[in-house]
């Protein structure tokens, strides 16, 4: 059945009106088959044709009354399924963003697209034709069962005996099926990943000259998944015929019992043509459940994968509001960094600044391994500029994670406080309050100007151009044909590193959040790119609580604070004026980038 169908919202009352549907279709059969024996077996006795009009007009009420019953079903479970469909995608995308990018990197760009286009399409599929089945399996057989004892307990003995081993072969088919559909979908994201992975790094390749030699191992990962469909419909295939082979088995034999009988003059003709019309009918359910089960398995894992991303625990839930008193929570002993400016007077950014603070903060990756981060105890508020410097695999992008709400410390605590609420940084309302800028900022599929307004969907077209030509956008807009209109991401115009990282400062300053979290924005782009970026920025960072991390160190002479981290824990902090002087980690960082440079 699924182990995330109970969960969906709204399925107990569907539920219960498809199983009315079915109850009601049932009857519907019964009465289709009583009624045409009737006609039958009257005309065969010698009655005429108009004695019957009667007992043909009730059997065309009954059919369609049944079709009917079907067609309430379909429409009952579609509208389930799309509403469900709309809940689920919007739920998974909720729960991707509480999640944060580390989540979507783990789970894969590729699974991920395919799960929210492709998944939830399928999935609605199977919702649609699984639920509809599985009344009309649970109440017709019992309705034609029931009925075909009071007529022949011969025929019902040999309609049930077969019943239960139909349902055993269905689960051991199903067993074998799943099995197959996990290697299928296990391949289909395999796949996915691939591909939209070849397709980032496409016009890479092809510079390098190795667009062939991957379109090879596409073709490999291609023949994987198609290797895998072929045997899942293999399976399919098997448990089609199985059904249909016990299926008719038992109906022959229902049939052979009653011709003996009728032969014999033991049994009247009318019950033995509405047993016999009813047989077939006591199985349809069955096989009909089987065929679309067996047809839309993709759909049910799908949902399942789904389903298993909502249900992913979101820390913040725990205790997202709570109360402070006032009282520290600093560790015994600590010395946190304590930074703190007047509250800003930029008119959009006048709700105040709130307060960071991280109290021995840890973040353990893995149970056994070493600490990403250890002993963190951070005070910070703004307007400031913050610099977080420090060796590859010293702790900054697990830093900033931390204070950017997408990495919840495995002990200590994150928190941020405004005015007499304190919650935790993996809230939803502070991930509302920062602009977060990655290495590589993400272009969606659309227009130049919906990628600008991310943060403000509904801003006015004269803000969004004001807001790409102060991030430096002006000569682009000149050379593009359609201006703010040119598609750009997927499927669109292609952008240099420069240009998507002024792509996210135009949101960032469309945006206009307090606070802005950058983690290594500029480590791929050379050095005459990030010097021409470097002033749009610095205006960028006026009147903002600014957070960077970056192995560059040219930057952290505009910084108004320094931490400096080493080995998952925070080393020194100061000015760059105190750290120079005391010549210490940091001294020693700017010593060996002068030294790689000379």
């Amino acid at each position: 059945m699924g182990r995330g169908l109970g969960k969906l919202d709204g399925i107990k009352p569907v539920m219960a009106l498809l199983a009315l549907c079915a109850m009601v279709q049932s009857a519907a059969i019964i009465l289709q088959a009583v009624w045409l024996a009737q006609a039958i077996s009257g005309l065969f006795a010698g009655a005429s044709l108009q004695s019957q009009i009667g007992r043909l007009i009730g059997f065309l009420a009954a059919l369609l009354l049944r079709q009917g019953m079907t067609f309430i079903q379909s429409k009952i479970a579609y509208r389930f399924a799309e509403k469900t469909g709309e809940n689920l995608r919007r739920q998974m995308m909720d729960k991707l963003f509480e999640l944060g990018p580390r989540a979507a990197g783990q789970l894969g760009t590729g699974n991920l697209v395919t799960l929210t286009r492709e998944g939830v399409g399928k999935y609605q599929t199977f919702l649609e034709l699984f639920l509809p089945r599985l009344m009309t399996n649970v109440f017709t057989p019992l309705f034609v069962g029931i009925y075909v004892l009071t007529l022949d307990w011969i025929s019902a003995l040999l309609l049930g005996f077969v019943f239960p081993i139909l349902i055993v072969f269905m689960i051991l088919l199903g067993m074998a099926a799943q099995k197959q559909m996990d290697k299928q979908w296990a391949t289909y994201r395999v796949l996915s990943n691939h591909f939209v992975d070849s397709l980032r790094g496409l016009e890479t390749l092809k510079f390098l000259g190795r667009s062939r030699d991957h379109a090879r191992s596409i073709e490999r990962t291609s023949e994987r998944y198609r290797t895998a469909t072929i045997r899942s419909m293999r399976v399919a295939f098997l448990s089609s015929f199985a059904l249909d082979f016990f299926t008719m088995l038992s109906v022959a034999c229902v049939a052979v019992s009653l011709g003996l009988r009728l032969v014999n003059g033991t049994f009247m003709l009318e019950g033995a043509l509405t047993v016999l019309i009813l047989a077939p009918e006591f199985f349809v359910p069955i096989r009909s459940l089987g065929a679309d089960y067996h047809a839309t398995m993709d759909g049910k894992e799908a949902g399942e994968q789904i389903q298993a991303i909502i249900d992913t625990p979101s820390p913040f839930m725990e205790k997202d509001d709570v109360k402070t008193d006032g009282s520290s929570h600093e560790k015994e002993g600590a010395s946190p960094i304590v930074i703190q400016h007047a509250e800003s007077e930029c008119p959009s950014l006048a709700n105040g600044f709130p307060k960071i603070e991280l109290t021995d903060a840890a973040v353990h990756h893995e149970e056994e391994g070493r600490a990403s981060l250890e002993d963190i105890n951070l005070k910070l508020s703004g307007p400031n500029k913050i610099g977080i410097v420090g060796l590859s695999g010293a702790g900054k992008s697990t830093l900033i994670d931390v204070l950017g709400g997408f990495l919840p410390p495995t002990e200590g605590s994150a928190n941020w406080t405004l005015g007499e609420q304190r919650r935790p940084l993996t809230s939803r309302a502070w991930r509302e309050r920062i602009t977060y800028i990655p290495q590589q900022p993400y272009l969606f599929s659309g227009t130049l100007a919906d990628n600008i307004a991310f943060y403000r969907p509904q801003a006015d077209r004269e803000d969004v151009l004001r807001a790409a030509e102060e991030a430096g956008l002006r000569s682009l807009l000149m050379k593009l044909p359609l201006g703010l209109d040119e598609p750009v991401g997927a499927g669109g115009r292609p952008l240099s590193g420069g240009q998507e990282q002024r792509v996210a400062l135009a949101r960032a300053l469309l945006g206009q959040r307090q606070m802005m979290l950058l983690d290594e924005p500029t480590a791929h782009l050379d050095i005459e790119t990030e010097y021409e970026l470097k002033a749009t920025m610095l205006k960028l960072f006026e009147g903002r609580l600014v957070i960077l991390a970056t192995h560059r160190l040219h930057w952290m002479a505009d910084m108004d604070h320094i931490i400096v981290m080493d080995d998952g824990r925070v080393a020194e902090q100061g000015t760059h004026e105190e750290l120079l002087a005391r010549g210490g980690a940091y001294a020693a960082l700017l010593a060996a980038e002068w030294e790689g440079t000379a």
